[in-house]
């Protein structure tokens, strides 16, 4: 088969281009899903970079769980159509066009947070096929998104969905959203605005439109004083902030959320170190909660907004499968609004 094979941690030249890859089987409880669609997301690069670090040793190569095992076939995000079944498995599933839950989970209850992802601890999507656990490959048989759409889902929007759901942000609310024309930024735009929510969208001017059009009732300016817009368009305070920033805006915005709101973070490319006053933590009863990913719940939810097109996904661009490192270097100039997709041919 074709595939994009990581061979160690660095820049693009240790991803190599094979039209002879070996094949994967189905084992006892996993099916074989034929790639049609596969979106990028930042874990690919840092994962290629070995960005993540390691306890103790912040500048060591690793991906997010910890070392990765090479040759790896990156890719979380993943659509495609079931072409073989393992034993213990329906057969009649053979056709069934699915998308790919990418997380490993710790355990099998419905609440188990992930402990790896597909592309990371296993091999992923960037490939003419890939195996995974049955009840990983989900039917979206009758989903009207395409398949370049759903593929925009899992990683992005489940992590997204996992933040609205564990900050329990709920219809008539007002959530502020930083990085918000990013990709799982976009992505609680749209999803916080489908249950109701008033968004108020932290951008870049030159993006404040795509971002309006995605469902932001509101967009601010971050290179300009954003405390102080949101003050204005909030006069009375915000119910919860859905951050994937982090930086001084913790500190900045934190005043404005109003007793018992929360505040739901899962990333921190503005700065991982904080000042932050406990005090108006403790004694305004605020929530500050991280959210890695999703869980199995979370991602339940997500498939019935896929099942009925409740969003419509935001694809930036698209890119054949054997372009992946133009791909990724179009990814990293940020100046797309919404997700990059690879074509699976």
């Amino acid at each position: 088969m074709t595939a994009q094979v990581l061979t160690a941690h660095g820049g693009p030249d240790v991803l190599q281009w094979h039209d002879d890859w070996p094949r994967p089987t189905a084992g006892h409880g996993q099916v074989l899903v034929r790639v049609r669609s596969a979106a990028l997301n930042n874990t690919d690069l840092w994962t290629r970079e070995g960005a993540y670090g390691l306890p103790g040793d912040p500048d060591a190569r690793a991906g997010w769980r910890g070392p990765i095992a090479f040759p790896r076939i990156q890719g979380g995000d993943i659509a495609g159509e079931i072409t073989e079944v393992g034993d213990g498995v329906d057969g009649a599933r053979v056709g069934q066009r699915v998308l790919v839950d990418p997380a490993l989970y710790r355990d099998e209850t419905p609440a188990a947070p992930p402990v790896g992802l597909l592309g990371s601890e296993a091999d992923g999507g960037f490939a003419q096929y890939v195996v995974v656990r049955a009840d990983q490959a989900h039917d979206v048989t009758g989903s009207p998104l395409t398949d370049a759409e759903l593929a925009t889902l899992p990683v992005a929007y489940g992590t997204a969905m996992g933040m609205l759901e564990r900050g329990g942000v709920a219809d008539g609310e007002t959530v502020v959203v930083t990085g918000a024309s990013g990709g799982v930024g976009l992505a609680l735009v749209q999803l916080a605005s489908a249950r109701g929510a008033r968004v108020i969208a932290v951008s870049s001017a030159a993006k404040a439109e795509g971002v309006r059009a995605a469902g932001a009732a509101e967009v601010v300016d971050r290179g300009r004083d954003v405390a102080e817009q949101v003050r204005m368009l909030a006069p009375d305070g915000i119910d919860a902030v859905a951050d994937v920033a982090g930086g001084p805006l913790v500190a900045e915005l934190t005043p404005l959320v109003r007793d018992d709101g929360r505040w739901v973070i899962a990333g921190a490319v503005a700065g991982a170190v904080v000042e932050y006053d406990l005090r108006r933590l403790y004694l305004h009863n605020l929530s500050l909660v991280g959210s890695s990913m999703h869980t199995r719940e979370h991602f339940a939810t997500l498939l019935d907004a896929a099942r009925h097109g409740e969003v419509r996904p935001v694809v930036a661009a698209r890119f054949r499968l054997e372009e992946l490192a133009e791909a990724q270097a179009t990814f990293q100039r940020h100046e797309h609004i919404g997700k990059i997709v690879l074509t699976v041919a």
